[in-house]
């Protein structure tokens, strides 16, 4: 077959990936089954299967048994392709059951393939096929890869096997700072700050250094557990080593909110001020610093600060995101703005942002604190049905609670018979409605109510509590 037929072949496949028109890879296909180029070019397979799977977006695992059948190939590389494209696409069922044909057909499995297989059974949490993958591992001795330990690594933390995540980066032979960070981010995701401190602390042992997910994840450690001198210390270890500040939102935020979980609002301030990058004289600050920083002035009692900061956030064209505007919302409650409030909720759904049931809570907070129980009731009544859920007994039972704080004992009992209709068994609310009749000096309906709830078999959950005592 003359070079130049082979290449122009090669080409054309390669651009029916960009087509992704199903009846021009079939002709194609046909083409070169009758010139005879289909068994001749070696990348020309490969191609055609990515081509098809880039095609049929709703392919069926039969579809693709049957043409693996027919080409009958004995190398990883097409597999390779087809495991790409659905990991990339979200099939990841589709690249597990791959992963299997492969096994069962005695294609070859090489690292490639271990971890895109391993990336399919994390996003589809697949304990099983995983720890098969992993026993494929050990045989086929690819253990001493740094990436496929790692991609181990990412698996089992992302199912939240910290244990088994730790165990398999100990094995790993040479380890580098991405299967460092693999496993920094299980213990972060599992708010086990102390060893991800020691992992990140014992990275020179290891010969390794840090880069910017490090920091931001020993930044995390160091906010979990309110250890500002440590946390000073990583801030100079920035300054020091990483050039690129500026260009890092997440490792900025990850700064601002540690001084502010420790307490140090004005610090937070002074490292929010100086962040962000310079664009003709003005600093620029994305929603996730100004986010960061709305929450730093919440979790500290700051409320009004919180408003300040946000209207300075809208006039500098920020688009807050629906952490903001929890904070905001929660900020009105305490400050008892019920009007602002209102508003900065109409401003959510009117910016195209749904609510969340934290808005909802903090918006019939802020009502019931205001004393305005009918807009409260409204508010609630009027929740989508898609979202009416558990937290939906929540409101009612804050509404309830606001009832007894105000003496309308008629819409308490209303609210309380909403909550148990999507609760029956809610121990809460029999609880605050008895503690409203008592409040109110309604000894019968007490008493009747203690004796329902001894004849439903009801009981309170007993209050504990726990103290650590040396170790």
């Amino acid at each position: 077959m003359p070079t130049q037929y082979a290449a122009n072949a090669d080409s054309l496949a390669h651009h029916l990936d960009r087509i992704k028109n199903i009846s021009a890879v079939k002709k194609f296909h046909a083409h070169f089954l009758r010139t005879g180029l289909f068994f001749l070019c070696n990348n020309l397979q490969a191609k055609l299967i990515f081509s098809y799977t880039n095609c049929i977006h709703k392919a069926h695992s039969t579809t693709l048994t049957n043409f693996f059948n027919y080409i009958n190939p004995t190398t990883p590389l097409p597999f390779n392709y087809i495991l790409s494209h659905f990991c990339k696409n979200g099939f990841y069922s589709l690249a597990v059951e791959t992963c299997s044909f492969m096994h069962f057909r005695g294609v070859g499995i090489d690292t490639y393939a271990v971890c895109s297989s391993l990336t399919a059974s994390t996003c589809i949490k697949d304990a099983k096929f995983g720890k098969l993958i992993h026993a494929l591992v050990e045989k086929s001795g690819f253990g001493s890869s740094v990436f496929v330990g790692s991609a181990l690594v990412h698996y089992y933390v992302k199912l939240l096997l910290f244990n088994d995540a730790a165990v398999m980066f100990d094995e790993i032979p040479v380890k580098n700072t991405w299967c460092v960070n693999a496993l920094l981010s299980g213990y972060g995701e599992g708010k086990m700050w102390v060893q991800g401190l020691r992992l990140v602390q014992g990275m020179p042992r290891l010969g390794l250094s840090c880069d910017n997910f490090t920091l931001t994840s020993a930044l995390q450690a160091c906010a979990g557990q309110c250890m500002v001198k440590l946390g000073r210390e990583v801030h100079a270890k920035m300054l020091r080593t990483v050039y690129d500040v500026e260009d890092d939102v997440f490792l900025q935020s990850g700064l601002v909110e540690m001084y502010g979980k420790c307490g140090l609002v004005k610090k937070a301030w002074q490292v929010f001020s100086m962040v962000g990058y310079e664009r003709e004289g003005k600093r620029i600050r994305d929603v996730v610093l100004w986010t960061s920083m709305l929450g730093v002035y919440g979790r500290n009692g700051n409320h009004k600060e919180v408003i300040l900061l946000f209207q300075e956030m809208l006039m500098e064209g920020i688009r807050p995101d629906e952490v903001a505007l929890i904070t905001v919302l929660s900020a009105c409650s305490h400050t008892g703005q019920v009007d602002l409030g209102i508003e900065y909720f109409k401003f959510m759904k009117s910016s195209g942002l749904s609510p969340l049931p934290e808005h909802y809570s903090c918006l019939v907070d802020l009502l019931c604190r205001a004393g305005d129980l009918d807009k409260a009731w409204t508010l609630i009544d009027g929740i989508p049905h898609y979202e009416n859920g558990s937290f939906t007994v929540s409101l009612w039972g804050a509404l309830l609670s606001a009832c007894s704080d105000y003496g309308n004992v008629s819409l308490g009992k209303l609210a309380a018979q909403r909550a148990l209709e999507l609760d029956p068994q809610n121990v809460g609310i029999y609880v605050l409605l008895s503690n409203m009749y008592a409040r109110h000096q309604m000894w019968k309906e007490t008493d009747d109510l203690r004796d329902l709830i001894k004849d439903t078999g009801l009981r309170k959950d007993v209050g504990t509590s726990r103290i650590e005592v040396t170790n």
